[in-house]
Parts: C-alpha cells; structure tokens; sequence
C-alpha cells in the first residue's frame, strides 16, 4: 500500500494533535478570514461544498478514480495552523490546472469523539470561507491515530503527489521536510512536483 497511497507540510514540521475542536474550529476560521484574497467570494456564485464521509480505502478509491490526470492529496485538519494557512494554495492549484489536475482533500479532524458526522458541518464551513467546491473535500471516519499508523505519518500537514499512472510520484510531510529538503515544504514545492508531471 505504501508504493500506491502514503499521505503532507511549510508546512513540514508537522502539527501537534490536540482535541481541543472548537477552538480549532474558530482559529481555522479567523485563520481563512485573514488568507483569503478579497474579493475571492465576488462575482460568479462559487462552487458549493460538499463533504464526504470516507475510510481509507474510500481514500485509495478516489484517488484511482482520477487516473489518468495528475492528483494532489492533502492530509489536513482543523486544528493544525499549518494546515489551514496553506489550504487556500490546494484551491488555487485545482484552479490554475483545471481538468488536468484532480485536488483532493481529507480532513483527519475526527479523534474518536463523538462522531464523524458530527464534524462535517465545522469542517464545511472552513472550505466555503477558503472557496474550496472546485475539489475534491473529504472527512475520514477512522480515528485521526488510526489513519496516522496506517500511512506511516507523524502529523498533518501531508501533500502526496501521484502521476496520470495512479503511481505515489512525491510525499511531502515531516520527515520529506527534514531529510530531503532540510526545511518545510510549501506549496511552492508542490506545485513545482505538478508542473513536472504535466509537462512529461
């Protein structure tokens, strides 16, 4: 599994996990408040935004539903700044490449309190603030520490970049940061690894 789907951060020195999610919530919010270009809800009505509730094989399935087009995963919650700071980049990436690229994001906001359903009206209303209907939004229903041990992830941010073949092509994520770039990854990186595979 890890050659197919492995998990993403200037990101790149991770985020501390803490269950403190309405907090979180509110600074995720502040946080897209002050990112987000003005004007960016002007004009034409954006997308709506839809979240779906998924494990990690519902994960590895919509990434092979989009062979054929470069994909982009980002592994985010609502409780890493990190995270949240640079999600308005995976929009403009999806918006910049159109149909050749498919942005997908997966929200690991559930610790194993309450339900994951219960956090898909907080985790909705980030990605309208950040303008994100033109991808692909997620929310896994397997505990954050789960999904974690299973993509062998230290934390969240994580970006994972797969070819048109479906094949993981570049994860970035904290020990990327560290030990090949020698400091955080940013979307500047991930955009660089894109531009790479569409000009092949």
């Amino acid at each position: 599994m890890k050659d197919r789907v492995a998990f993403g951060t200037g990101l790149g020195t991770g985020c501390a996990r803490f269950s403190l999610r309405a907090a979180a919530v509110g600074t995720a919010l502040v946080l897209a408040a002050a990112i987000l270009p003005h004007g960016a809800a002007r004009g034409a009505a954006p997308d709506a935004v839809a979240v779906r509730l998924v494990d990690v094989a519902g994960l590895e399935a919509e990434i092979a539903r989009h062979r054929g087009k470069v994909v982009v995963v980002d592994g985010w919650s609502t409780s890493c700044p990190p995270c949240v700071k640079e999600f308005p980049n995976l929009v403009a990436l999806q918006a910049r490449h159109g149909d050749r690229v498919a942005c997908i994001s997966i929200s690991l906001d559930y610790e194993g309190i309450d339900a994951p359903e219960d956090l898909v009206a907080p985790v909705e209303k980030f990605l309208a603030k950040v303008g994100a209907g033109g991808i692909v939004n997620l929310l896994c229903t397997e505990e954050a520490d789960t999904v974690y041990r299973k993509l062998d992830l230290v934390s969240v941010p994580a970006v994972w970049v797969y070819g048109p073949d479906g094949t993981l092509v570049r994860r970035f994520d904290e020990d990327d940061a560290t030990k090949r770039l020698k400091r955080p990854f940013h979307y500047g990186d991930v955009g660089a690894e894109v531009e790479g595979l569409l000009a092949k």
